[in-house]
């Protein structure tokens, strides 16, 4: 232990938003409970790269008794976590579903119902959405809208790749959201648990990427459901980043 420089997050100010849990390059930052915390003082090397991302400005550099950074300790942490090492931050990380792909889009012509509309304060498609927030960090478990509710839980890159996404998936559907990658696995399996117990849905779907680090979500969704009420119907389906369904698996398989 000696005094040293290391960060300090104001949880009064703080609003969860995650952007200092990215710029964080040695991963001492989740979020927990909604609110950012460093995990562990050995992963804070108190250079405060975290400082300018912070739009609430609730970080700052402190300086206090801890223990000292450890690299070592901070390379295991990262490879738990499947993100770049702190020394190496190649392009794409430490996850392949994270490599740059460059993709051409189908030539189409875009129907006449679809062309932007002349007053451009009004969507090309009505939403289907029917609550916010979405972020899965963010709603509580006894929201009203999820109340027996036909519940989709959605890595956040899905709806990008999927064009109806919408109409084919969130017509009628409460969601959430959220990214296993950069967000705390063991948090999402809780807060599952929670909400599943409380607000007893329906019929659960999981939308996932084809990507390895995507995974997460679906695991912790069938393992929350598993121990909490087995009996809902839950499916994972698993999306390609061209929008194609690349498998469907029942809640009796495994989602990996």
């Amino acid at each position: 232990m000696a005094v040293r420089k290391i960060i300090e997050i104001d949880e009064e100010l703080c609003d969860g938003c995650g952007d200092c849990v990215t710029a964080c390059h040695e991963g001492a930052i989740q979020i927990v409970d909604d609110i950012a915390k460093v995990v562990n003082d050995s992963y804070c090397d108190g250079l405060g790269d975290c400082i300018g991302e912070c739009p609430q400005g609730a970080i700052t550099i402190i300086e206090r008794e801890a223990v000292d950074f450890d690299e070592a300790a901070v390379e295991k942490h990262l490879a738990r976590l499947e993100l770049p090492t702190a020394s190496a931050h190649p392009a794409g990380g430490g996850c392949p579903g994270s490599a740059m792909r460059q993709m051409t889009p189908i030539a189409s012509s875009v129907p006449a119902m679809l062309a932007p509309p002349a007053d451009i304060s009004q969507p090309v498609m009505p939403s289907q959405l029917g609550h916010w927030p979405v972020q899965l960090m963010l709603v509580p478990p006894h929201a009203p809208f999820l109340k027996n509710a036909d519940l989709l839980i959605c890595a956040d890159c899905v709806p990008f790749t999927i064009p109806d996404f919408h109409f084919r998936y969130l017509t009628g559907r409460a969601v959430v959201v959220g990214c296993p990658k950069l967000d705390d696995l063991q948090h999402y399996f809780d807060k599952l648990k929670a909400m599943f117990a409380e607000a007893a849905p329906r019929s659960i779907t999981v939308l996932r990427m084809e990507v390895p680090c995507c995974n997460g979500i679906a695991q912790a969704a069938v393992q929350a459901r598993n121990e909490v009420a087995p009996d809902i119907p839950l499916h994972v389906e698993t999306i390609g980043i061209s929008g194609s369904i690349v498998s469907r698996k029942t809640p009796c398989e495994s989602p990996a």
